[in-house]
């Protein structure tokens, strides 16, 4: 499996040469980095490994000209762009960049229609099954249990909520049968009034290192639910993206979630 890298060098760039170098039967014949101060450097020595033998380029059609799979974890610009190139090359992708907007979203499933994509929020195998079980208690509780779901990350990132937080919120939509745009509640502030029955209420937290840290509450009368999912280490979003590129190639053109990868639908 001949693996291109979009972003290689930046930390998460970087983490995914490694586990993809380690992965038998997978080899990472590319990467790229817009910092084109950047370009020349193997990759292998970026990630603090010995040299791959392979150099850091700026030129994101000249990777997928070699590869069989391509991971992009980097910004929607980018991803948008490189999921074009994906279509025309027929190079199936993984992407797990954050804070897309409805025209990039759009943008990509147009392109799945020539070309396997995996695409989601977060690609660790533990907040994929946290999604499913999400959706089923949603489903199997009433409305008379509310849904609030509580996020915090490090002080770096620079979307809110996180793209997690969304996908668990989708996935309690779904549950319910209703549409999360209508029926999320953001932020509050000042005199707000009583809580709206049905509503899907998100908080944001941010400080320090944290890495990743989820719950979902479905708070009742009397008695209360909570499902938690906590990452301490960046490495379980190169796990899960290892799994799905091995998963991706072999599939038809379509667009894709973990739970495809994992086979739960």
């Amino acid at each position: 499996m001949r693996v291109g890298i979009m972003g290689a060098g930046g930390r998460m760039g970087r983490m995914f040469v490694r586990a993809f170098a380690g992965t038998e039967g997978a080899v990472v014949v590319g990467g790229t980095e817009r910092d084109g101060a950047m370009a020349g450097q193997d990759l292998g020595t970026l990630a603090g490994l010995p040299p791959l033998g392979v150099a850091l380029t700026t030129d994101p059609a000249s990777v997928f000209a070699v590869s069989d799979v391509v991971v992009d974890f980097t910004v929607p610009a980018a991803t948008v762009a490189h999921a074009r190139l994906a279509a025309q090359a027929q190079v199936p992708m993984v992407i797990g960049t954050t804070g897309l907007s409805e025209a990039d979203r759009a943008a990509i499933a147009d392109a799945a229609r020539s070309v396997p994509i995996v695409q989601a929020a977060n690609t660790s195998l533990g907040v994929t099954l946290l999604s499913a079980l999400v959706e089923q208690v949603a489903r199997t509780l009433g409305p008379e249990f509310d849904i609030e779901i509580v996020e915090m990350h490090h002080r770096r990132k620079v979307d809110a909520p996180s793209g997690t937080a969304l996908a668990l919120g989708e996935a309690a939509a779904r549950g319910r049968a209703v549409d999360l745009a209508a029926r999320s509640v953001r932020s509050r502030d000042g005199h707000t009034g009583a809580r709206v029955a049905g509503d899907i209420g998100f908080a944001t937290l941010r400080g320090g290192d944290v890495v990743g840290e989820h719950t979902v509450i479905f708070a009742g009368e009397a008695e209360r639910i909570e499902l938690v999912h906590k990452a301490t280490d960046r490495a379980v979003f190169a796990h899960g993206a290892v799994r799905a590129a091995a998963w991706v190639r072999t599939q038809a053109p379509g667009l894709y979630g973990m739970r495809d990868v994992l086979g739960l639908g």
